[in-house]
């Protein structure tokens, strides 16, 4: 699996060429590496856009903020793509994915390896737009977006501040009153 990334990685997507060169690297039957890059949904078997938009639209991210199905139709909107798609300038590819293990900061997509969290459908907007700036500034002045929370937030901290262990703790002499 690792090789299989590599391969990506080096190639832009994991063609049949890649699987055949892991499967004599390991000296193993091709149809075992085909196996495992039909099965596992990381291995992308066609080519992708230079930014490859990953939207999780499993139930924390529905419910998440303004919810997933917001962030989508914004993703859908400012690429002018359906899911599945790349657009004309084949800069970005926009799927909808199973969950990304970032819920307590949703909703959020990953965009090749980076994680933005804490969207609305504005701040997505805002980011592709600064993306495809990026992509295409030739003197590498603008720069892409920071990845993480675009709430503001450092982390997976509670966006309301400190809400619990916000007194000292009990010590060894505390007990209960009733006791």
């Amino acid at each position: 699996m690792p090789l299989l990334d590599l391969g990506q990685r080096q190639h832009g997507f994991t063609s049949v060429g890649v699987m055949n060169e892991v499967a004599r690297r390991l000296s193993m039957p091709p149809m075992r590496v085909y196996e495992v890059a039909s099965f596992y949904t990381m291995y992308n078997r066609t080519p992708v856009g230079r930014f490859f938009v990953q939207a999780c639209t499993t139930t924390p991210c529905q419910l998440g903020g303004c919810g997933s199905d917001a962030v989508v139709a914004a993703i859908r909107d400012e690429l002018g793509v359906d899911q599945g798609h790349t657009t004309p300038d084949g800069l970005f590819t926009f799927i909808e994915v199973e969950c990304l293990g970032a819920c307590v900061n949703a909703p959020m997509v990953q965009i090749n390896d980076d994680y933005y969290e804490d969207l609305t459908p504005e701040t997505v907007r805002q980011l592709l737009k600064a993306l495809r700036a990026s992509a295409e500034d030739a003197a590498g002045k603008t720069a892409a977006p920071a990845a993480g929370p675009l709430s503001g937030r450092a982390s997976c901290e509670n966006s309301q501040g400190l809400t619990n262990l916000t007194s000292e703790p009990w010590g060894t002499e505390t007990t209960r009153a009733d006791l």
